[in-house]
C-alpha cells in the first residue's frame, strides 16, 4: 500500500510555531503523549496495529527536503537556527510505541519533547486514513463531493447577503480529522477555486505551500500545559507561557488560546499588556457566543477597541454554525473560522473522535479544564483538584475526561 505520509510538512502550522518556542526556551523538557479514541469505532482499532507500525516506520525514514526547508525559511516568524534544526531532524522510532489494549489502540510517544511533540498530527492522520480505507471509497467520495458542492452553494447564497463591517474568513483546520490526504487536498483545492472570497487558508503547511495559500495557526493546548511543569508558580503558568510567546515571535502569530483553564481564568491573566500585544483570541470550547461576548466585554473594560482585535472560532464547527456566529459578531470585531471534521471528513461515515494529547512533562501531570463539560483532561485527579483550587474553578465545572470529540 502507498504510504500515507509523504512529507514532514503534511502537518499543522502550529506544530512548527510551538516546536520553535519550546526548542529555544525549554529544550530539555521530557514529555509523554498518548492516543485516545472517544467514540465507538465500526471495528476494533486494535486491528490496525501492524499497519500503524508500518506507517510509523516509514514516517521515521523521512526528512525535510531542500524545497520544504526553503519554504519554512521564507516564513518570517521561523528563525534560521530552527530551520537548521529541522534540516537534520528525524523522528526516532524508539520514542513511540503502538500496541493493542483489548480492542483499543494504545499509542504512546515519550522522550524529549522537541523530538516527540510532532508525532501527534501524523499519528492521527495515519489512524484516520487506515481506518477509512476499509470502507467503500467510491460511495464515500461521491457523498463527500455532493456535500462539498452543497457547502459551495451555501457560500454563494451567503455572498448575496448585505456586506457587514468585517468579512467572513474561512480556513481548513482538518489535517488530523481527514478522511484521507488526497481528499483533504481535493477539498482545499475546491474551496480555493470555488470560494476565493471567503476561503483564506489552511493549517496544513504542505497544502499551503503547494496550493499557494496562507498557512494558518498559532498555539495549541500542549504549549500552555507544558508550562504547568516548568518551575514557575502554578498560578503564573499562563502568564509565563504568553510572555515567552511574545518574546519568541515579536508580534507575529498573535492569536492566544483561551481555554486551558477556562475562559474566566484566562481573562484574569490576560491584562492590558497582553491584550495590546496579542492580535486576538481563539475559541475551542464552551458556547461560542457566550465566549465571544466575554472576550469583547474584556477588551471594552481594558479600553481596547474590539474592532482592532480578532476572534478565531475552531471548536467542532460546521459551515452553518460558523455563519451564524459570524452574523452575531460581524459588525463588532474581526473574525476567523477554522473548520476541521466538517470539511475534511464529511463523507456520510461516522468520523473517529481521536486525539493524541500531552499527558505529562518532566515527570509531572498536566491538566486542561476547558469550558465544555466532559472536556477536561488530566491523568491525575489530585493535580486536577489542586489546579481547580489555584484558579478558583468550581468543582462542579467540567468533569475529568480523557479527551473530547470536538478537539
Amino acid at each position: 500500500m502507498t504510504p500515507i505520509i509523504h512529507s514532514l510538512l503534511d502537518t499543522d502550522l502550529y506544530k512548527f510555531s510551538m516546536w520553535q518556542a519550546l526548542l529555544h526556551r525549554h529544550p530539555t523538557t521530557q514529555a509523554r503523549y498518548s492516543f485516545v479514541c472517544r467514540n465507538t469505532s465500526a471495528y476494533p482499532l486494535a486491528e490496525l496495529v501492524p499497519e500503524v507500525n508500518r506507517e510509523l516506520d516509514h514516517l521515521c525514514s523521512l526528512s525535510f527536503r531542500p524545497d520544504e526547508l526553503a519554504y519554512l525559511r521564507g516564513l518570517r516568524y521561523l528563525t534560521s537556527d530552527f530551520v537548521d534544526f529541522l534540516r537534520i531532524f528525524r523522528f526516532q522510532r524508539e520514542f513511540i510505541e503502538v500496541r493493542a489494549q483489548g480492542d483499543s489502540l494504545d499509542i504512546v510517544a515519550r522522550g524529549p519533547q522537541v523530538h516527540v511533540m510532532a508525532f501527534e498530527i501524523f499519528v492521527l492522520a495515519i489512524v484516520n486514513e487506515l481506518y477509512f480505507r476499509r470502507f467503500d471509497a467510491t460511495a464515500a467520495l461521491a457523498e463527500g463531493r455532493r456535500r462539498l458542492a452543497g457547502k459551495l452553494d451555501l457560500l454563494r447564497d451567503f455572498g448575496r447577503e448585505p456586506e457587514r463591517r468585517h468579512p467572513f474568513e474561512l480556513s481548513d483546520f482538518g489535517v488530523r480529522r481527514r478522511y484521507s490526504g488526497a481528499w483533504q487536498r481535493e477539498v482545499v483545492s475546491t474551496l480555493r477555486d470555488g470560494a476565493p472570497r471567503f476561503f483564506k487558508g489552511t493549517s496544513n503547511v504542505l497544502l499551503a505551500k503547494e496550493l499557494g495559500l496562507a498557512p494558518i495557526g498559532t498555539m495549541a493546548h500542549e504549549y500552555l500545559q507544558t508550562y504547568q511543569t516548568l518551575g514557575v508558580r502554578l498560578r503564573d503558568f499562563q502568564k509565563a507561557a504568553l510572555e515567552d510567546w511574545v518574546q519568541e515571535f515579536r508580534g507575529d502569530l498573535g492569536i492566544a488560546l483561551t481555554d486551558v483553564i477556562t475562559m474566566d481564568a484566562f481573562l484574569a491573566d490576560f491584562d492590558l499588556y497582553f491584550a495590546k500585544l496579542f492580535d486576538g483570541l481563539r475559541h475551542d470550547s464552551g458556547d461560542p457566543i457566550e465566549w465571544g461576548e466575554k472576550a469583547l466585554a474584556h477588551y471594552a473594560r481594558l479600553r481596547v477597541d474590539p474592532a482592532t482585535k480578532r476572534l478565531v472560532f475552531s471548536d467542532g464547527l460546521d459551515l452553518r454554525r460558523a455563519l451564524a456566529i459570524y452574523r452575531h459578531f460581524a459588525d463588532r470585531t474581526q473574525m476567523g473560522f477554522g473548520i476541521g471534521t466538517h470539511l475534511t471528513n464529511d463523507m456520510g461515515l461516522e468520523p473517529l473522535s481521536i486525539v493524541m494529547k500531552l499527558r505529562s512533562a518532566n515527570g509531572q501531570p498536566v491538566a486542561k479544564i476547558s469550558d465544555t463539560p466532559g472536556k477536561a483532561l488530566c491523568d491525575d485527579a489530585t493535580f486536577l483538584a489542586y489546579l481547580r483550587q489555584v484558579f478558583q474553578v468550581p468543582a462542579g465545572a467540567p468533569a475529568l475526561s480523557p479527551a473530547h470529540p470536538g478537539e
